[in-house]
């Protein structure tokens, strides 16, 4: 049966005959209590559209045969698939892309003894600072850039897209890149949409030459950074994350692999294409050799293999049990967008950083609707008192800040004793999702999102319920634990057994 709780509206295009005051982004979210309020955002809602709508376009396609008999035929999406038509649009991201690649040769990494991340990264990053805004120039469509030129703004449309182009790269700070970062790419490719800049076409055809023509080769030029520089993941949850540094693809890559649909309606919760490689495949390293050219999952799992080395399930523990899953991969997909919603877009650590201007706004959406809070929005970094003020404070670059441990904020403010404790220190690691927490003072967020389709942040590194069966809430099939899993609660194995 079709899940149709997903929303199938596409990110609204701004009407460029009205005025519009562009804005610079800016950094919003400083604590907890900021990223409940993000979640309840207009910047929130549009992300998550923008996100389904890309995720819907990545479905394989049903292809009625000529004489409109019920038959019909079955289109899948691989990566460097000429079948898919790319826009001038498209065809000019892919070539800044390259040129921001090329930029490499002239910053090699530094041979000296090192910690960390290799600083040559930071001259990298310099030389794109200075030359993105000729770049935006040449490669991005000049009506776009000279929207806001004519009511004389002070802020132009280049200002407010070049902050989430240049914070997709990772932190010449910290010298790390993550899923914050990624983020930012995203949003860069919203706000071009939200412009205009992309062609008009068939719905699902220009948002697939966006994942498969920017978002790929965005992916490449992040790996070919992380090796050439050695950059350390951000925010990272060690062993127990999903990914050291990406979730997108993840994403589109299990969609890639989903039953075909005839339209973004038709998607189902279950089933997989009928030749597509089995979920427990990503633990084989010739079948991910393979995959890994056709397949944007796959393609990460490969990068994996690269920079990690020991058993699959023992380096990468979460990928390994959601590679259990039975129900097929878009069982997976499902669970993948619900998790990039619990474990990204609802964690401190990796928003902290994300800017808010005009196009991803810091205002209430009028539509959101009460939600249940979860365990990790209630232990985030609390609001400290404020300071006496001495001074006008510094300009920031919110996306070169680090990230504050949330015992930082005055003597005696330690973190909650459950989210610092290691996760074998009380008890076995169990099964089963822990129950989610409510109060009568709970955030809310974007209508839709109330659905099953996006449910709240779980606790921890244990996105609970997100592979749970349909009909089974996330209390009913939760056991009343102190302690959360810390192994993926839709896994359905574990490691080999010796």
């Amino acid at each position: 049966m079709a899940d149709t709780r997903i929303p199938h509206q596409p990110l609204a295009i701004l009407d460029r005959r009205s005025e519009h005051a562009f804005a610079l982004p800016v950094k919003r979210i400083h604590d907890g209590e900021d990223v409940s309020f993000f979640l309840t955002t207009k910047a929130y809602n549009d992300i998550m559209t923008f996100l389904f709508q890309l995720n819907a376009s990545m479905f394989p396609r049903k292809v009625v045969k000529e004489g409109g008999s019920q038959s019909y035929s079955i289109k899948a999406w691989e990566l460097e698939d000429s079948d898919v038509p790319l826009s001038p649009i498209v065809q000019n991201l892919r070539q800044l892309l390259q040129k921001l690649g090329s930029f490499i040769d002239e910053a090699p990494p530094d041979t000296g003894p090192r910690r960390f991340g290799n600083i040559s990264f930071r001259k990298w990053y310099d030389i794109v600072k200075d030359r993105l805004p000729n770049l935006m120039d040449e490669y991005l469509p000049s009506e776009v850039l000279a929207l806001g030129r004519q009511t004389g703004e002070r802020v132009s449309v280049k200002d407010e897209l070049q902050a989430y182009l240049f914070g997709s790269f990772g932190s010449s700070q910290r010298l790390d890149y993550g899923t914050g970062h990624e983020l930012s790419f995203l949003a860069f490719l919203g706000c071009l949409w939200k412009l205009g800049a992309f062609s008009e076409a068939e719905p699902g055809v220009e948002e697939r030459a966006i994942v498969l023509g920017v978002i790929e080769p965005y992916l490449q030029l992040i790996r070919r950074l992380i090796l050439t520089y050695t950059l350390e993941p951000a925010g990272s949850h060690g062993v127990w994350g999903l990914d050291d540094h990406s979730f997108l693809p993840y994403i589109f890559g299990s969609a890639q692999l989903s039953p075909a649909i005839g339209t973004p309606a038709d998607i189902t919760a279950e089933g997989s294409l009928p030749d597509a490689p089995n979920p427990p495949d990503v633990a084989k390293s010739a079948v991910v050799e393979r995959e890994r050219k056709r397949n944007m999952y796959f393609s990460a799992i490969g990068f994996i293999y690269d920079v990690k080395r020991g058993p699959f399930w023992e380096h990468s523990p979460i990928l390994f049990d959601i590679s259990g899953v039975k129900a097929g991969w878009a069982k997976i997909n499902k669970g993948m967008l619900k998790m990039y919603n619990a474990e990204v877009l609802s964690k401190f650590p990796a928003v902290q950083h994300f800017p808010f201007g005009s196009l991803f706004c810091w205002e209430k959406d009028p539509a959101a609707v009460p939600v249940t809070a979860s365990v990790h929005t209630i232990s985030q970094p609390s609001r400290p008192a404020p300071a006496p003020q001495t001074g006008s404070a510094p300009l920031r670059d919110p996306m070169q800040e680090g990230t504050r441990a949330a015992w930082s904020n005055g003597p005696g403010k330690m973190p909650p004793i459950g989210g610092t404790s290691a996760p074998w220190a009380s008890r076995q690691p169990t099964q089963r999702p822990v129950p989610t927490p409510s109060g009568p003072n709970q955030p809310t967020r974007a209508s839709w999102a109330a659905s099953t389709a996006v449910p709240q942040p779980s606790s921890g590194n244990a996105t609970a319920a997100l592979w749970a069966k349909p009909g089974e809430s996330e209390e009913s099939s939760a056991p009343q634990t102190a302690m959360p899993p810390t192994r993926a609660p839709w896994a359905d194995r574990g490691p080999p057994q010796s």
